[in-house]
């Protein structure tokens, strides 16, 4: 024990680390006889400090290398420089990242809140009746709602004169606003009786609410029909088939060819494109794609009619309508159509290829004056038959009510066949205008929910 004391002892006392150099120390032999713990810890700072010493070297002579140094423990330690660029760096990016999100964000924010702003002005609107005086003068919610759908339908498809998708930002203007409009028809509700069972086991019979049937039943229909429509048009992204202005390109400068109709209200839009073709025609694959939109296209253009004839079918003739007519059929239609309608072999498709239907305004007249002597005989055939009481006989006044029932009856199949004459006159001619009766219905119709109906499958049909 005493002999490994004092070679530790000569050890310790003969060199210190200091440094890189070593020095005598005057108190080793006052080292040495401490305890065997004490030595061991000296030999151990020793050892550590050479190793700090020489790794210190390593670093001042390798190559050139700023590395990172070796702590006593093992941890890497980076130069003050690099840690000031990384850390300026990660700021940077933090920095960076933070603006973007902030950014991405406001523009978030500000998009809503045009939205918002844009979705107030739209029910001030509709809840002024389109009198922004505020002085009570607008017109009613029924007619500012078809109003605004119509307006909608213009500002976003009024300029669409090609096959081709419509653009983003309209198609997201029209479904975010006609959703805006049509959520006015979730709140119509009707009543209807129903049973509620309570925990003792009776019953009592309450009204329950649920949408109403005619807007539960056609206004999801319609809202197919319209995204059908919306796909129909973005498959037209890649056709074979291109459009030229009128009056820019010569007819067939470059070698291709036109498939416009030579018709006269067509010509007369000079604005329209015309749809030019490549030299050899389209392909087979192409000409069945268009034959089976144009099918898809037409059953879409049929269920929206229909549904637009039955809303206008429901909703209450004017009284200021009912004024205007003439006393008997024979006044509204003229003396050429009331002998062919009242003949005994009638065609409503013989007496429309007879009659000179060249331009839409003659149309539309036609389908007034014929619009107008239905409403004159289903009123004269429902009509109670006067009652003289200053007659004597009872004989007399049964030959009145017989012949007022003969009269009821012809006056009803004159009716009909007005009927089928104005139903193929608006199959000949489907982007035919709006008719009196069917403005005039519109104009003061006070129900919302046919409103909607009405309006909304009218544009679609459009």
């Amino acid at each position: 024990m005493e002999s490994s004391v004092k070679k530790s002892g000569g050890n310790s006392g003969g060199a210190a680390v200091k440094g890189g150099g070593f020095e005598k120390r005057k108190n080793g032999s006052e080292s040495v006889t401490e305890s065997g713990t004490e030595s061991r810890d000296s030999n151990s700072s020793t050892s550590s400090s050479s190793s700090e010493a020489t790794s210190s070297e390593e670093v001042k002579t390798g190559n050139g290398r700023d590395l990172v140094s070796q702590s006593p423990l093992g941890w890497p330690i980076r130069k003050a420089g690099e840690c000031k660029k990384s850390l300026l760096g990660s700021t940077g990016n933090e920095n960076k990242d933070s603006t973007h999100l902030d950014d991405s964000k406001f523009k978030q924010l500000s998009t809503k809140i045009s939205e918002i702003d844009m979705m107030k002005e739209r029910f001030a609107k509709l809840l002024l009746g389109e009198d922004m005086s505020g002085s009570g003068k607008g017109v009613c919610t029924a007619l500012a709602i078809s109003n605004a759908i119509t307006n909608l339908c213009v500002t976003v498809f009024g300029q669409l004169w090609r096959l081709e998708p419509l653009p983003s930002e309209k198609k997201s203007m029209w479904r975010r606003e006609m959703e805006w409009l049509l959520c006015v028809g979730d709140h119509i509700v009707e009543l209807i009786p129903s049973w509620q069972t309570f925990p003792d086991g009776s019953k009592l019979e309450v009204m329950t609410c649920r949408p109403r049937s005619d807007l539960f039943i056609n206004l999801p229909a319609l809202r197919k029909l319209d995204n059908m429509l919306l796909e129909i048009l973005d498959s037209f992204a890649d056709t074979e088939f291109w459009y030229v202005d009128q009056g820019i390109v010569a007819p067939d400068a470059d070698g291709s060819t036109s498939f416009r109709k030579a018709i006269q209200r067509q010509e007369e839009k000079w604005w329209l494109p015309v749809p030019r073709l490549p030299a050899g025609g389209l392909s087979d694959k192409s000409r069945k794609q268009l034959n089976h939109t144009r099918e898809c296209t037409n059953q879409i253009l049929k269920a929206a009619m229909a549904i637009n004839s039955i809303a206008l079918a429901e909703m209450d003739v004017p009284y200021s309508y009912l004024e205007t007519l003439p006393k008997n059929g024979r006044a509204c239609l003229g003396d050429l159509i009331y002998r062919y309608i009242t003949s005994d072999q009638f065609s409503s498709e013989c007496l429309l290829d007879f009659l000179d239907l060249s331009t839409e305004h003659v149309a539309l007249d036609t389908a007034n004056r014929v619009e107008s002597a239905i409403y004159v005989w289903r009123r004269r055939a429902h009509s109670k038959p006067q009652v003289y009481p200053n007659r004597s006989t009872a004989r007399s006044s049964w030959d009145m009510v017989k012949d007022f029932m003969v009269d009821g009856d012809k006056r009803e199949l004159l009716a009909e066949r007005a009927e089928s004459l104005l139903l193929s006159l608006k199959q000949r001619f489907p982007s035919l205008s709006q008719t009196t009766l069917d403005t005039s219905k519109i104009q003061f119709n006070k129900d919302v929910g046919k409103s909607i109906l009405e309006s909304y499958s009218r544009n679609v049909s459009s």
